[in-house]
């Protein structure tokens, strides 16, 4: 009998219906009797990953169509980013298996392997400025660049834009801010706060609210939930089925004194300011006070990255206000900060 090859759009039909019917094997066959590439080749011309050929139809990571070899830069990027923030070497790790975890389920599923379901969902707990909501903003940005979140914004919440004041009011106003957080990260910050108020408090549908959107919505919407240590461990504790919901599990470490100090060089450097030799003895030395009797740790106002923040703003207008008193104008010392400039207020020393 005459074996007639069909059109590549028949064939492809057939694959694809075979494919979604579940019959994976016959799918196999067709595609190497029918519409076998050229070796070194995909069907469409480009290089297969890893030695695995695409199934027509078949669906490959999220909603991004980025290529693995583009993946793959785009890890490099995101780890060298990561390694710029100061510390947290615990949190970056768990971070990169995160995004390596996701990668290579993309690639089973294109090698025809079964995917483990990534979820994103993730539980930050750390002081006040250890970096919650810079990290909460690293990370819509890069699961929106791999084609993971369709927006990649970050809309920053807390109870107030929650919890309403009467029964309705607090599913209706929670599910507005999660509209507005679809294709990106919803960042709850202070999120122990929803159980404060006790069974009749309305924080409680909150809760369930966003775990019920978690759910609804995991393929495009990532739900943060952060606050301090203490308080985010007895939070769950009171809401047992969240660890599970939210597998991600981030512990921002306090910085230490010489972690503080580099914090310092870089915000500064970000103004083109810079420490003389002095004031950096001067601010290492204050910061080892601190970092040592733990006052820099649980302070809302003045914590950890914070304290130096405000440090800072203070050391450069004492020492504008030094440099028109002294009728300096040079490049050299509008750059830099002496010792002189650098006081602490009651509470710091």
């Amino acid at each position: 009998m005459k074996n007639s090859r069909r059109s590549p759009g028949h064939v492809t039909e057939q694959i694809i219906r075979r494919y979604v019917e579940g019959e994976l094997a016959l799918a196999e066959a067709l595609r190497q009797m029918y519409d076998t590439p050229p070796p070194g080749r995909s069907r469409h011309g480009a290089a297969p990953s890893a030695g695995c050929t695409q199934l027509p139809g078949a669906p490959v990571g999220a909603k991004g169509a980025v290529s693995p070899a583009s993946r793959e830069e785009l890890y490099r990027e995101m780890v060298e980013e990561l390694n710029q923030f100061v510390g947290l070497q615990r949190l970056k790790d768990v971070l990169q298996e995160a995004f390596a975890f996701a990668e290579i389920q993309s690639r089973r599923q294109e090698c025809r392997l079964k995917a483990v379901p990534v979820v994103w969902h993730m539980i930050f707990r750390g002081n006040p400025g250890t970096g919650k909501t810079t990290m909460a903003r690293f990370v819509a940005k890069w699961l929106h660049r791999f084609g993971i979140l369709s927006k990649g914004q970050l809309i920053e919440v807390e109870r107030a834009d929650l919890v309403g004041e009467y029964i309705g009011h607090t599913a209706q106003k929670t599910r507005e801010q999660i509209q507005r957080a679809l294709g990106g990260v919803l960042f709850v910050d202070e999120a122990y706060s929803l159980a404060r108020g006790g069974p009749k408090d309305f924080g409680r549908e909150a809760v369930d609210t966003l775990v019920k959107a978690a759910e609804d919505h995991r393929t495009d919407l990532v739900v943060v939930l952060a606050g301090y240590p203490r308080e985010m461990e007895a939070f769950l504790r009171l809401n047992p089925g969240l660890p599970s919901r939210f597998p991600i599990q981030l512990h921002f470490d306090d910085y230490s004194a010489d972690e503080l100090l580099a914090i310092a060089d870089r915000m500064l450097a970000e103004r083109e300011y810079r420490l003389s030799p002095d004031a950096r003895r001067r601010l290492s030395a204050w910061l080892s006070e601190q970092t040592a009797a733990g006052t820099c740790f649980g302070n809302a106002r003045f914590g950890n990255a914070r304290l130096v923040r405000n440090v800072l703003e203070r050391a450069l207008r004492r020492q504008a206000h030094r440099l028109l008193r002294e009728g300096i104008r040079d490049r050299e010392a509008l750059m830099t900060l002496r010792a002189e400039d650098f006081i602490w207020e009651v509470g710091e020393r």
